[in-house]
């Protein structure tokens, strides 16, 4: 059995008590941002009501008030969500969540009417706020309003929006209760009759072992497990996209992919041309799984055994301590100053919650609020991924910290488009200090071979999910069901697409689709792939360049979202509307498989 939580050393636990002392304070302030049972639980801001065409210093200080509720209400929730998972099996922790997850509904749609009614005065007044000397601090935040007015409702059109927000997402909180609680799997067998546990958690430790039929019973019991309930599942997808169709027709978008990417002034064809450009250069991939057959020895190379290790190579068990040193070795191109705010945050700071211990949520994140330090959750276990999962995350927390610390709140959420740039530049520099110091052609081997998994996986295959994705949302604007034979003749042709003549694409893999959390969000994926290649370019510029390119990769960690993101990007140096950044990513895989052919000759 495992640590209770209750057993878990100070220093290996997350400093949440900086945001409150503990769930009795926490349950303190809850009613005074809203939580009280009352008519109207924000007056304040209900008070404005029809007066946002009195002048500028009205739209100020409802602008003030919104924010500053809007922030408390932030705390409230980083607070609540972090200490559920702590232990997702305790019931405190889990009632407070739901609480203010339902009062951020409630805040929605009670503040609902204040875009409409701004963007219901007449051009010449707008005009005048957006070059009012009062409202200069929130100019930006206004003409992204601004902006929105062709895809916004009338005032009890939007409150109606806003009361069907929760209800439109049941399909994607049924597929998380069915995927993350209610479906069990088997157990299945290694060569040696021995049986092993195929759970979430272990499905991938499985699928990395040396034993071939340890793989494939694992493959196939996770594949068979979903396809059971491949009606259900396809009925989810279907529900949570006619969501996205609802949203797209009801502001007048053109089509899903559009409305999913107007708020961030992302064109389309950045998505387009980033599922063609891959399309052109498959043969990358394809080398790959040649070399992979070749070096396995296998007849067939199926699936299962994409994620078996090329090279023997027995595996050191790294320290939280000294995973701390690697990465902060690592970042030395970023700066002394970026150094020392990383170490203090991966130590004493308290940012990192270390270890597994029972009822912990599974996996790794960033998160955190305006008002609080980083915080990283770890399943911390020793390996070389953990390691590579710590400077992950810890590059999603620098940017955090950077963004804070330089913006107003209301332009210092930095956008999903580039929430991966700085954690994969951390990857990148990461695998670079690593390869430096391998003592020898096998250790190299390997490391390569473990990032190139990494990349065909984080870029390869997130494009695929991408085209997947579009072609949901495409078949639903024309009217086509997402039937279960649709899905999965769709998904099956895509992976015989991107794998290639090389591969044997064994059938189970047409039901994988039914377990992929990502399609139930909107339009989400695609942005790993661009996420990697600006990192992959950054990080070239950086080698290159030196102190410049990294005052500039600074500027764009500081800048939250004061500018949308590709012009943020442009500024950094990468220019995300033109195929250079991609097809700049992919010579570098190609360089990769070379050297790992090389090598393992």
């Amino acid at each position: 059995m495992g640590k209770q939580r209750r057993d878990v050393r100070s220093e290996d636990q997350w400093r949440v008590d900086s945001l409150y002392l503990s769930l009795k304070e926490w349950e303190a302030q809850f009613p005074k941002w809203g939580g009280e049972e009352r008519e109207s639980k924000w007056p304040e801001i209900g008070a404005f009501k029809g007066r946002l065409g009195e002048g500028e210093e009205v739209v100020k200080e409802v602008i003030d008030t919104l924010l500053c509720i809007e922030r408390k209400l932030e705390k409230l929730f980083t607070y609540a969500h972090l200490r559920q998972d702590e232990d997702l099996r305790a019931e405190e922790p889990k009632k407070a969540l739901m609480r203010i997850t339902s009062l951020h509904y409630e805040f929605a749609k009670e503040t609902s009417w204040i875009q409409p009614e701004l963007l219901q005065l007449d051009e010449e007044r707008l005009q005048k706020y957006l070059e009012s000397p009062l409202l200069l601090p929130y100019k930006i935040y206004l003409q992204r309003i601004v902006r929105l007015k062709p895809h916004t409702l009338s005032q009890k059109e939007e409150a109606l929006l806003a009361l069907s927000g929760n209800a439109l997402e049941v399909s994607r909180r049924a597929f998380g209760a069915f995927n993350d609680a209610d479906l069990k799997f088997p157990e299945v067998e290694d060569s040696q009759e021995k049986k092993r546990e195929l759970t979430h958690a272990t499905y991938h430790r499985l699928l990395r072992s040396k034993d071939r039929k340890l793989r494939k019973e694992a493959f196939c019991a996770m594949h068979e497990s979903y396809r059971q309930w491949e009606n259900t599942l396809s009925e989810l997808i279907f529900g949570q996209v006619q969501n996205h169709l609802f949203q797209m027709k009801a502001r007048k978008f053109s089509s899903c992919l559009q409305a999913a990417l107007f708020p961030h002034q992302i064109e389309t064809k950045v998505y387009t041309s980033l599922i063609e450009t891959v399309r052109n250069h498959l043969s990358s991939l394809y080398r790959y799984m040649q070399l992979r057959k070749r070096v396995m020895g296998v007849e067939e190379l199926h699936l299962y055994d994409l994620h078996a290790p090329l090279i023997s190579l027995q595996e050191e068990e790294i320290s939280y301590g000294q995973a701390v040193q690697y990465v902060k070795d690592a970042v030395v191109p970023l700066g002394q100053e970026y150094q020392k705010e990383l170490s203090f945050g991966f130590q004493e700071g308290g940012w990192v919650d270390r270890y597994e211990n029972e009822g912990k949520r599974s996996g790794a994140y960033s998160s955190g609020c305006y008002d609080s330090m980083p915080f990283i959750l770890m399943n911390y276990e020793g390996a070389l991924r953990d390691v590579m999962t710590l400077a992950h995350e810890a590059g999603h927390s620098m940017h955090t910290l950077l963004s804070n610390r330089h913006q107003p709140y209301h332009y210092s959420h930095y956008p999903i488009f580039l929430a991966e740039v700085a954690s994969t530049l951390h990857e990148e520099l990461l695998l670079d200090h690593l390869l430096a110091r391998a003592e020898s052609k096998e250790r190299r081997a390997y490391l390569i071979n473990q990032r190139i998994d990494d990349m065909r996986a984080t870029f390869f295959r997130q494009v695929m999910f991408a085209e997947f994705e579009w072609k949901l949302h495409s078949c639903a604007e024309e009217g086509t069901p997402l039937t279960p034979g649709l899905l999965k003749r769709e998904y099956k042709k895509l992976n015989e697409d991107y794998f290639g003549p090389g591969v044997f694409i064994d059938p189970l893999i047409e039901i994988e689709w039914a377990r992929i959390p990502h399609f139930y969000y909107n339009f989400y994926v695609y942005q790993y792939a661009t996420g990697i290649s600006a990192a992959y370019a950054l990080f070239e510029k950086i080698k290159k360049e030196g102190q410049a390119a990294r005052n500039r990769y600074l500027r764009l960690l500081s800048s939250g979202c004061y500018e949308f993101p590709l012009r943020l990007l442009q500024e950094a140096g990468v220019e995300m509307l033109k195929p250079e950044p991609v097809l700049s990513f992919i010579r570098h895989f190609d360089s990769l498989v070379q050297e790992l052919d090389v090598l393992l000759a």
